[in-house]
């Protein structure tokens, strides 16, 4: 997704420039559009004109239209967004209050505007525009001299940076110059790195390269990350997989992409962290039931409790048509937040997140068990019932 322009006032109003580029981000414009904003975009209109003699003629028009959003549809398969709404700003070809059809499509731009733009929807377009929140596998493409730090999204590839560096050849009985350009050269792909990748979003980093190069590079970087304590290598060491490349240019990134060691490697990285939380949601219920809970009302006596460590939300909750709802859970995770839980939204488009929605669509690990929820939010039904 393309930013073209955001003006947001003081008080979360506003409106938002966007061009979708790819079938994804049809998806984050359906989270992001809901009854009651106004749309904007070109659409095609069919025109009937009819001449002094009383003959008429039709024609398709191109024009530019502005609705009041009452419905939103989305074709998965097709990846299409439908939004149906009234005319609600002067048009030669559409009467003020007439209903039309925006279709949303790929590199046509749309401005969207709200009343509220609240911190889910700004997160998702932070998650749309930028391509290091989304990328889940980076790759290293190396040879001496040369290195590719590319950024891999399931459509496409990215490079963010390109380290060339002059390496002299060995001489005979002389390897010293040769030694310590080659050291400078690993010391600048290791700073690139750590400046272009983003290891709270990256599930798997390749370093490919013909011959040794790769493994050269790995034994320098690590034995570096322990001399100077540089932490994020450390700790994410597991995540580096060296593979073999015929070249360190960005074509040999489809043979390393295709080896089946490396997809096998790479089946599990779309939406991991999800994936594990919802695991680890399963076990401790099993386990220990008193520190994993699910549904609106439990969740929230938790979070009252500042015992939420993870909270599990499923993103079909703030689709929701009901303002006072959809604001409901965005109190829950801004409160999760600031009282240092970690949040996991999930996609209802993911089987771990339709394995959510079956529970509630909401659901919260514990820092520490909270055994008296059931009774108490047994007590609310009760009461409300009265």
């Amino acid at each position: 997704m393309k930013l073209v322009s955001r003006d947001l006032e003081k008080d979360g109003a506003g409106q938002v420039t966007l061009v979708p580029e790819e079938s994804e981000d049809m998806w984050h414009a359906y989270n992001l559009v809901r009854s009651g904003d106004s749309l904007r975009s070109t659409t095609v209109r069919k025109v009937t004109t009819e001449s002094s003699t009383g003959s008429s003629s039709s024609s398709r028009v191109r024009t530019m239209l502005t609705i009041s959003v009452e419905d939103v549809d989305f074709d998965v398969l097709a990846c299409v967004l439908r939004v149906k709404g009234r005319n609600i700003q002067e048009n030669q070809y559409v009467k003020m209050g007439a209903y039309h059809t925006l279709d949303l499509e790929l590199n046509r731009k749309f401005t969207l505007a709200k009343q509220l733009w609240d911190v889910i929807d700004l997160e998702r377009i932070e998650m749309a525009c930028d391509i290091a929140q989304s990328a889940d596998v980076a790759a290293v493409v190396m040879q001496e001299g040369l290195a590719l730090i590319c950024l891999v999204t399931p459509s496409m590839t990215v490079v963010r940076a390109k380290v060339e560096h002059n390496i002299p050849r060995k001489r005979k009985g002389s390897c010293s110059q040769h030694d310590k350009s080659l050291l400078r050269f690993y010391e600048a792909v290791m700073q690139a790195i750590l400046r272009h990748i983003n290891f709270d979003v990256v599930k798997c980093v390749l370093v490919a390269s013909p011959g040794f190069v790769k493994d050269q590079f790995c034994e320098y970087m690590f034995q570096e990350a322990i001399k100077l304590e540089t932490k994020v290598l450390l700790e994410n060491k597991p995540k580096f997989l060296q593979v073999h490349s015929s070249s360190g240019h960005k074509h040999a990134l489809k043979e390393v992409l295709s080896n089946p060691a490396v997809s096998a490697r790479l089946s599990d990285t779309k939406a991991a962290g999800e994936v594990k939380a919802l695991d680890s949601f399963y076990q401790m219920l099993q386990n220990e039931p008193d520190r994993a809970f699910y549904g609106a009302n439990q969740v929230e006596m938790a979070n009252d409790g500042l015992a939420i460590e993870t909270l599990l939300i499923s993103d079909q909750l703030f689709r929701s048509q009901d303002i006072a709802q959809r604001k409901r859970y965005v109190t829950l995770v801004e409160s999760v937040r600031e009282n240092g839980g970690d949040v996991k939204l999930f996609s209802s488009l993911h089987v771990s997140g339709e394995q959510l929605t079956q529970l509630t669509g909401v659901a919260a690990i514990l820092r520490f068990p909270m055994p008296d929820i059931d009774e108490l939010s047994e007590d609310e039904s009760s009461s409300d019932e009265e």
